[in-house]
């Protein structure tokens, strides 16, 4: 499976590469026929640098912001993306401003969070939402619902990859689309091309990888 991978480099900035695997994929909503490695993206010190840079790009002069939540491993980028809001500059909005850092945790019941001392760097400020993909849209949904319950304002959503910008009512701002990856395709479990097929699951796809079936 691994074999048949390619990379996708963003055309603003070729040093930006996401690692593609093709093949028949689930996760807990979907089936896909392609998995879109993004921890390089995530995890490279350099890499990561540069994705904060582009990111930036839409409210480095417009967008007030207080905070940045990260889903899913997100965490160097936002640090990267908070560092370049409040550079000083008669341009930039948030220059010399604090902008937080936080990540939501996962209670009892699957259901995202913020702890007591973190809810106050959420209640009633601007928040940029930071997430790593988004596919149908149930996950996006989860996580606004969160904002929403914690009295948080959002101010945007950035994410690595949209696969379908069109369906979803929030504006997202996105380094890649399904547009940058020719064919791909996420298939309801009851109605997916591949399983009528009968192509058998490769992996299931889980935050931060997959596991082979």
């Amino acid at each position: 499976m691994e074999r048949r991978s390619f990379s996708v480099s963003l055309p603003k900035n070729p040093l930006i590469t996401m690692k593609v695997i093709p093949g028949h994929f689930t996760t807990s909503h979907s089936h896909l026929n392609y998995y879109l490695d993004l921890s390089d993206l995530k995890t490279n010190a350099k890499m990561a640098m540069d994705v904060a840079r582009e990111l930036v790009v839409p409210y480095i002069t417009t967008t007030l912001l207080d905070a940045i939540v990260c889903i899913e491993g997100t965490e160097v980028i936002g640090a990267f993306m908070a560092e370049e809001l409040i550079k000083e500059g008669t341009s930039i909005i948030n220059s010399n401003r604090e902008i937080h850092v936080v990540t939501p945790l996962n209670n009892i019941n699957r259901k995202l969070m913020f702890q007591g001392n973190i809810q106050e760097l959420i209640y009633n400020k601007n928040v940029l939402l930071l997430v790593p993909s988004i596919s149908t849209g149930a996950t996006i949904s989860s996580i606004l619902e969160c904002m929403s319950y914690y009295g948080g304002k959002l101010a945007g959503v950035s994410a690595l990859f949209h696969a379908h910008p069109e369906k979803l009512d929030q504006e997202v701002h996105a380094l890649f689309t399904y547009e940058d990856i020719p064919g791909y395709e996420i298939y309801n479990p009851r109605d997916c091309v591949l399983c009528k097929d009968g192509l058998k699951l490769d992996a299931i796809i889980i935050h931060d990888g997959y596991t082979k079936i």
